[in-house]
């Protein structure tokens, strides 16, 4: 009944408008199913507020039971949607159940809203925040949704001392070196610098490779589910070093589209990245070493 009221009367169209977009940040997520988006970024303290207009659309009244808009942040797990669920919601009347005869727009602020989580669009989950206005009417709903980014500044991890990261790589009588990063956490537009130190060499490497995973991890215990991307692959190194030979290690990631590490979301999900080690020799067989890193955001 609904859909064949809106199909003669033509529904109501509701379009919601924020504040301030000219001069606000903005980032791009690639979303699974939407593709690449841009999205304005709120941060800190910041409020966000605009217009929700509405326009009759032909229409000359509309009875409704109510008009409301939504603050929403929704974590979606994108192969199972039974484990999808808010983790936070906000709402506000904006008029009473009544009767429309023209056009209205109506004002929205939702102060200083809890920002609890960074928004992350990844290959198995997303968590997304957005507005939704809901029109009910007797015989139906007529919703707009529209999607903002949260991004969230990491005083803590800024303000602490930082460690190298040294590990040995060997195999007896054939290989051995070591190598070092000389951080353990980096912002996104950080820079990972080390070198690999070689002390014995004895079989015929071809080259060596550093590359970024990212490690989405769903669920908990025994029903978590893991899914690795390699985001970027570096080469350090072409030919075989000789024994003593020192090889800097220096990767910008300011160019990799990486998220700050997130750790047990609302119970739900992480991200983790790792750097793998790799050297390949000249029968393909391959060598490798991961140590995990924090990347956090820098204001």
């Amino acid at each position: 009944m609904a859909v064949l009221l809106n199909l003669v009367q033509g529904a109501p169209i509701i379009d919601i408008y924020l504040d301030g977009l000219d001069t606000r940040k903005t980032a791009r997520f690639n979303d699974k199913q939407q593709g690449l988006i841009r999205l304005p970024v709120y941060s800190d303290d910041d409020d966000i507020s605009g217009v929700v207009d509405l326009r009759m659309n032909k229409n000359k009244k509309i009875d409704h039971l109510g008009i409301r808009i939504e603050l929403i942040g929704r974590i979606e797990i994108l192969n199972d949607q039974k484990q999808s669920s808010d983790f936070m919601s906000m709402g506000r009347e904006l008029d009473a159940q009544g009767i429309l005869m023209e056009d209205k727009t109506y004002k929205f602020t939702f102060n200083k809203f809890e920002k609890q989580y960074e928004s992350y669009y990844g290959k198995e989950v997303k968590l997304r925040y957005y507005l939704r206005v809901t029109m009910n009417r007797n015989y139906g709903q007529v919703k707009k949704e529209i999607e903002f980014a949260v991004q969230i500044v990491d005083k803590e991890q800024e303000n602490q001392p930082q460690t190298s990261l040294k590990l040995e790589v060997g195999i007896e009588d054939c290989l051995h070196l070591d190598f070092e990063y000389f951080k353990s956490r980096y912002h996104l537009r950080d820079v990972v610098t080390g070198k690999v130190n070689f002390y014995l060499v004895k079989i015929n490497i071809k080259y060596m490779e550093l590359a970024v995973i990212r490690k989405e991890q769903i669920g908990q215990g025994n029903n978590q589910q893991t899914d690795n991307e390699t985001l970027v692959k570096y080469e350090l190194m072409d030919g075989c070093p000789q024994k003593g030979e020192v090889v800097p290690i220096r990767l910008f990631l300011s160019g990799i589209n990486m998220s700050p590490t997130l750790k047990n979301v609302s119970g739900k999900f992480s991200v983790k990245y790792i750097l793998n080690l790799i050297l390949v020799d000249d029968e393909d067989r391959r060598y490798f070493k991961q140590q995990e890193i924090t990347i956090y955001r820098k204001k």
